[in-house]
């Protein structure tokens, strides 16, 4: 794999941790800018919000430009961003903070994959979007831990400090390994726009929406489910996290693999994976060994979606890959917060924690409806 890679996982590694370190932060910042904890936890929400909107906006205005300088200021915004969190001195500056720092992230990766992509050969694009989201897999096992440990410590301030310096070395290591294409065309604005009128397009968005919210309906609220329902400690709580960690690791380079292999067959499979999982965990999460092999289990079955996933809707958007991907991410963003909001949905109506992965495997069927109606009818227009 191209060096270049490398550094596009590095930076999808920092801004895979600004996005999710703060939920690990949420009791400092809540203190010390005098706030609830709940209010503290619309920081979250609003950096989701800003990526599911401003991926598609930073998609358009970056769209005439050079991929390599597009993802190089991207990169600066994101610098930027962190660098007036670690400088917020109030709630209100921190989350105008966060909405910044979120627009460069939907475009990111939405346009990093299709650099990604480019720099392979074709039978190997799945696995090479799959390296550069090992950054964000591995932002979760190491970068959300490790900066959680070091804001506890020092103050929340001092982890934003620590991710502007991986921006930097992130920024350097772009604009030294990463290849200005010279035969690249700019890009034609309508064009791109046109891309978006087939049903395909939407269908593929559509099934992103699904996976996320399979599985934020229930990562949203395993923290509790271990807690009350597994009786797992706190502690043991971030050791389970790791775990899962490690399984969305195994997950996003095996599906990768798979997607290059035959990308029907790893989307349709993969859902039915998550769905039998998620269904699964509410039977075994009563007991300590079962759970930790079913959420593993679960966790290698989600992020194995994510290439595949990715690589799909450029297929079907190959004349905009830089919207249409860009489009994917912002998608992503939009399923996390509905499947964050099923999940409480079944919690506050009263029907218990062991119902969640039940509701997470419902939406994960969904997703398998999608997929099959999805690709048969591009079957059926490829033989008409």
């Amino acid at each position: 794999m191209p060096v270049s890679l490398l550094a596009l996982a590095m930076s999808a590694f920092a801004i895979g941790t600004t996005e999710f370190v703060i939920m690990g932060l949420l009791p400092q910042v809540a203190g010390d800018l005098q706030v609830s904890i709940p209010l503290a936890g619309w920081l979250i929400s609003g950096y989701a919000l800003g990526v599911a909107i401003g991926a598609p906006i930073m998609a358009i205005l970056t769209a005439r430009l050079p991929r390599k300088m597009t993802l190089l200021l991207l990169m600066v915004i994101f610098i930027v961003g962190n660098l007036m969190c670690a400088l917020a001195y109030s709630y209100n500056l921190l989350m105008l903070a966060r909405i910044i720092t979120a627009l460069c992230h939907g475009a990111f990766f939405g346009i990093g994959s299709v650099v990604a992509a480019n720099l392979v050969a074709p039978n190997r694009r799945a696995s090479a979007v799959a390296l550069m989201f090992t950054g964000l897999t591995l932002a979760n096992v190491l970068g959300v831990p490790l900066g959680t440990a070091l804001g506890q410590a020092l103050g929340w301030r001092s982890t934003f400090w620590a991710v502007v310096v991986i921006g930097f070395i992130s920024l350097l290591a772009l604009y030294t390994k990463l290849p200005a294409v010279k035969e690249e065309q700019p890009t034609n604005l309508r064009k791109e726009l046109s891309a978006l009128r087939g049903l395909g397009i939407w269908l593929s968005l559509l099934m992103t929406v699904c996976f996320a919210a399979a599985m934020f309906a229930l990562f949203t609220y395993i923290a509790p489910v271990l807690t009350d329902i597994t009786g797992v400690s706190p502690h043991g709580v971030s050791w389970t996290l790791l775990l899962m960690g490690v399984g969305l690791t195994v997950g996003n380079v095996l599906g990768g693999r798979l997607a290059d292999w035959k990308l029907p067959v790893s989307l349709t499979l993969t859902f039915l994976l998550i769905a039998l999982f998620s269904v699964l965990f509410s039977v075994t999460s009563h007991h300590l060994v079962t759970a930790e092999v079913t959420l593993f289990l679960w966790s290698a079955a989600a992020f194995a979606a994510v290439p595949a996933l990715q690589i799909n809707v450029v297929a079907y958007g190959k004349n905009a890959p830089n919207l249409v991907s860009t489009l994917n991410i912002a998608a992503f963003n939009v399923g996390n917060a509905l499947g964050a909001w099923v999940g409480g949905a079944v919690i506050a109506g009263g029907l218990g924690l062991t119902m969640v992965p039940v509701a997470a495997g419902g939406l994960a069927l969904l997703g398998f409806v999608l997929c099959v109606f999805t690709f048969r009818r591009a079957a059926r227009n490829a033989v008409a």
